[in-house]
């Protein structure tokens, strides 16, 4: 049988190279480089999208932009491959050696244009789209060098390389959430990735280093140790550095910060005037100068009836709990708390604990380590007299949640009849769209509301949703002893809404439509 030219040629013998192993085992090294990068690639997206998270929240359009960019522009990358063919070597070493630069670098970059530039969107398209184009040059590069060392059918060749794209995909959607970021953090994380960059181009140095002009292959040589030499500097400068930036984003001296795996912890304090202050995720959560205006409100009026057993979902650093363990018919609390973090730094920092006056060691308290939304889907075996909803304002994805109708059914699910529940709604005034669009989810899970507002000087006007099966909750106070900013006089006040701030047409949020995000992020857009 006469053979096409074409497949003749796909099936010519390799021409000769000087390779350090045989062509198999070189074809199995050039695998794992391709491994390598597949799982560098896909890690930089996770840690571009990761790190607005962190610093910005995330929201649907924001991670949507990003892939976009990331993922058009390896499609550009693969296009500007094709003049690099021709010295593929050369080239993928250079664009290793580039990648492994920017992407190692790309935590301490957007850090920096978030808290000294208020550029961080702009530069993470940027830095995608950047990412991105290199990333597209790597897989044409590639599949020509595995051509150079054991010519086949050019469809085996794309089988293979795909295999182990796809394969450092998973590793990289592994490795990222549960080894690299809890152990070195964002910033440090991208580092130890762009090492991995500039590690496989030196792999394809070594393997086709022969077929190189000698000073060719000792320049590449000194570009990628020169590559791991500058991420080792920016490793080392990594904390200070990150210090140094923290600092810049807090209007007073940090005392403590941590990331854990589910947010980043700072505590701030004023030495003045001796306000400590927690951030989640660079969010206030409160000021310990009038936190108690927010958190009276948070809990008595949910506790003007029956409370001998009481639910908090959130509230990890026991404030509201204080409040709750004012009564002393309440008999039994259980707090379902995310991240245990927060717990441990309610029950082990001296500052906190004065302020939640050791709420969380009190008996009558139980502490889950859960997700709140899955605890109650599971369906806890007791049911509660009343529910305090603490969770920080739903501004992103993960967050909406919490906030949807589908939520505060399994809320009312947990009370005993005539039960009531309260859940923290925002500001009206700088989110008006979301505060009533809580009362409606609420209300679309069968609940009957009330909703009022406070003053709290460090968030503003702050509203609230109290809620109860069957009929429409009396707002009431039965205090154990007078409150501090609240009595039965102010609280009624507390129910009128300005004119400007009255009920809007607005939807319920629900697990499908998380209409809460959007409403949030209008809100608090020009603030």
């Amino acid at each position: 049988m006469i053979e096409a030219p074409e497949l003749a040629a796909h099936r010519a013998p390799a021409p000769a190279l000087h390779l350090p192993v045989r062509r198999r085992p070189a074809r199995v090294l050039l695998l794992l480089a391709v491994l390598a990068v597949a799982a560098c690639g896909f890690a930089y997206e996770l840690t571009l999208v990761t790190l607005g998270t962190y610093l910005i929240g995330s929201s649907l359009v924001q991670v949507s932009v990003v892939l976009a960019a990331f993922v058009s522009s390896m499609g550009l990358g693969s296009l500007l491959a094709k003049p690099l063919l021709r010295r593929p070597v050369v080239a993928f070493i250079a664009v290793e050696s580039a990648v492994a630069l920017l992407g190692g670098t790309s935590g301490l970059v957007l850090f920096a244009a978030f808290a000294w530039l208020d550029l961080f969107q702009g530069a993470t398209i940027a830095m995608a789209a950047a990412i991105g184009t290199l990333v597209g040059c790597e897989i044409p590069l590639l599949l020509s060098l595995m051509q150079r060392v054991r010519r086949q059918e050019a469809s085996e060749s794309v089988a293979d390389l795909l295999a182990a794209d796809y394969l450092g995909a998973v590793l990289a959607g592994l490795a990222l959430p549960f080894m690299i970021v809890p152990l070195l953090g964002q910033i440090e994380g991208a580092i130890a990735v762009g090492a991995v960059n500039a590690l496989a181009g030196l792999l394809v140095l070594w393997l086709f280093a022969r077929s190189l002009p000698a000073r060719t292959a000792f320049a590449l040589l000194g570009v990628g140790v020169a590559v791991l030499v500058v991420l080792g500097a920016a490793a080392a400068a990594a904390g200070r550095f990150e210090v140094s930036a923290r600092q810049v984003l807090y209007e007073d001296p940090i005392v403590h910060a941590q990331r854990t795996p589910y947010q980043e912890v700072v505590m701030t304090r004023a030495p003045a005037t001796d306000d400590l202050r927690l951030f989640l995720n660079g969010d206030l959560q409160f000021s310990s100068i009038d936190e108690y205006r927010y958190h009276e409100a948070l809990v008595h009026p949910a506790l003007a009836g029956p409370r001998e057993s009481v639910l908090v979902l959130g509230g990890g650093d026991g404030l509201a709990l204080r409040e709750i363990l004012r009564y002393p018919d309440v008999r039994r609390v259980v707090l379902v708390e995310l991240d245990p973090r927060i717990v441990e730094l309610g029950r082990e920092d001296e500052r906190l604990r004065r302020l939640n006056e050791d709420a969380l060691a009190d008996p009558r308290v139980e502490v889950l380590s859960a997700d709140a939304f899955s605890w109650l889907r599971t369906g806890p075996r007791e049911r509660f007299d009343a529910a305090v909803l603490d969770f920080p304002d739903p501004d992103d994805a993960a967050l909406a949640k919490l906030y949807s109708v589908e939520m505060y059914a399994l809320v009312g699910r947990a009370l005993r009849p005539g039960g009531r529940a309260i859940v923290q709604a925002g500001s009206p005034y700088f989110a008006p769209e979301a505060f009533w669009s809580i009362r409606a989810s609420v209300e679309a899970a069968g609940l009957a509301t009330r909703v009022f507002h406070v003053d709290v000087p460090s968030f503003g006007d702050w509203g609230y949703v109290l809620a109860q099966a069957g009929r429409t909750p009396d707002l009431a106070l039965d205090p154990p002893r007078p409150l501090r900013s609240l009595d039965r006089r102010t609280l009624a006040a507390a129910s009128v809404f300005p004119p400007d701030r009255g009920p809007l047409p607005v939807k319920p949020s629900t697990l499908n439509r998380p209409e809460i995000v959007e409403y949030v992020r209008r809100g608090w857009l020009g603030y």
